[in-house]
């Protein structure tokens, strides 16, 4: 048995645009919180076709091993690391 658990939270948004949005926001307060946030690994589905995800940030990986992509995921510039005010403590 593994001791991590997974938090999975419902929350609704009127279009994918607006939940990618709200998906960001949350996930980037939440790891301002802990350090157990993996925000890379943020998706959102339509109410009615969860098992449809759409990615929220890249996490493409960046050149150098300099970590992972920290832009949305329709992003179409250079990919970035998360700035400083967001990185974890």
């Amino acid at each position: 048995m593994t001791e991590r658990w997974v938090i999975h939270l419902p929350v609704t948004a009127p279009d994918l645009h607006r939940a990618r949005i709200f998906a960001r926001t949350a996930a980037r307060v939440l790891a301002q919180l802990t350090a157990r946030v993996e925000p890379g690994g943020v998706t959102v589905s339509a109410e009615d076709a969860q098992s449809v995800r759409h990615w929220v940030f890249c996490d493409r990986p960046l050149p150098g091993g300099r970590g992972r992509c920290a832009l949305p995921t329709d992003h179409t510039s250079a990919c970035a690391p998360r700035p400083p005010w967001l990185r974890r403590r």
